[in-house]
């Protein structure tokens, strides 16, 4: 798999590093509120990764159908089956799903890994009937924080597999584009919006 395309294979979720957990406490409590008063019949993760934030949907939405979405890749599936998620492959930019049938559409820390973020953005409005939670790592800080601590030198920060940057005001514009955004929340080094889908003209 091109790694330009799906990231890098560091578990942030699964950090030993207590500045990281720290910061992956801020991160999860922004996602707790943003998913505050929702109540999903159907929850769709788009760039599930190893399954970690699936499987925190599965605990939080008991009665909810939750399925994880990521690309092709032998050794995310090795994960996902000792988790015994719900997972499938499946490609962003092509949601496996019909118009307007998933209440809720997560996607944290995936748009800055596909090329055509639009095309990706597009797809979710299309799914989504209720509200879409998203988030991606904020610029600047996001690669002066990877350069403190001796990560990326090379590229000035950016981490591999980081095609697409936005500050907190330009991902909300983004967002914007296809969504009316109800809330944002910055967890160092992330923005993080909770949004609806517009409805057709």
């Amino acid at each position: 798999m091109d790694a330009n395309v799906a990231g890098n294979n560091y578990d942030k979720y699964a950090t030993t590093n207590p500045i990281e957990q720290r910061m992956m406490r801020g991160f999860f409590d922004a996602l707790d509120e943003m998913l505050g008063d929702l109540t999903p019949s159907t929850v769709v993760e788009v760039g599930a990764g190893e399954g970690r934030v699936t499987e925190r949907l599965v605990d939080r939405f008991p009665d909810a159908t939750v399925i994880g979405l990521d690309l092709v890749d032998d050794e995310l599936a090795g994960d996902w089956a000792e988790l015994g998620l719900p997972m499938f492959f499946g490609d962003a930019t092509r949601l496996p799903f019909t118009d307007r049938s998933i209440d809720l559409v997560v996607g944290l820390e995936v748009l800055e890994h596909v090329p055509g973020p639009e095309s990706a953005l597009r797809e979710i409005a299309r799914v989504c009937r209720g509200a879409a939670v998203l988030s991606v790592p904020r610029e600047p800080i996001w690669r002066a924080g990877n350069m403190a601590r001796g990560r990326y030198l090379g590229d000035l920060g950016n981490t591999p597999g980081h095609v697409n940057h936005w500050s907190s005001r330009a991902f909300r514009q983004f967002v914007g584009a296809e969504f009316d955004v109800q809330a944002s929340r910055r967890p160092l080094p992330w923005t993080m919006v909770r949004a609806t889908p517009r409805q057709p003209a």
